[in-house]
């Protein structure tokens, strides 16, 4: 019974941070990074993800305040990239969540190349 109560934990615990990676950003990526000698496969990878969608929230975010000097056309173009950044975020803590290992769309495939 400990072992199995042991392992459910442990599993809770990947998820945890799995999703921290995404709430957090480059944060909960660094706690994964940090504490890499007893994270699992899930947590490493949303932590590659979690890396990914930062950047990606960073270039909107820039792409986002220079477009935000065209009236009406730069704030529809800046809230469609906020939007878009939050649907990222929505799928990555849902897949973490369900322990999926699957890329976020458009970005995720980037996450592969990060070899830590």
């Amino acid at each position: 019974m400990a072992k199995k109560q042991s392992k459910s934990s442990s599993r809770d615990e990947e998820k945890l941070f799995a999703v921290l990676c995404y709430l957090l950003s480059i944060i909960g990526v660094l706690l994964v990074l940090v504490t890499k000698k007893d994270r699992g496969n899930l947590s490493i990878y949303h932590a590659k993800q979690g890396l990914v969608f930062f950047i990606a929230w960073v270039i909107a975010s820039i792409i986002g305040t220079i477009f935000l000097w065209i009236p009406v056309i730069g704030q529809i173009i800046g809230s469609l990239l906020w939007i878009g950044i939050l649907v990222l975020m929505v799928i990555g803590i849902v897949n973490s969540i369900n322990n999926k290992m699957i890329p976020l769309p458009l970005i995720g495939q980037y996450g592969d190349k990060f070899n830590f």
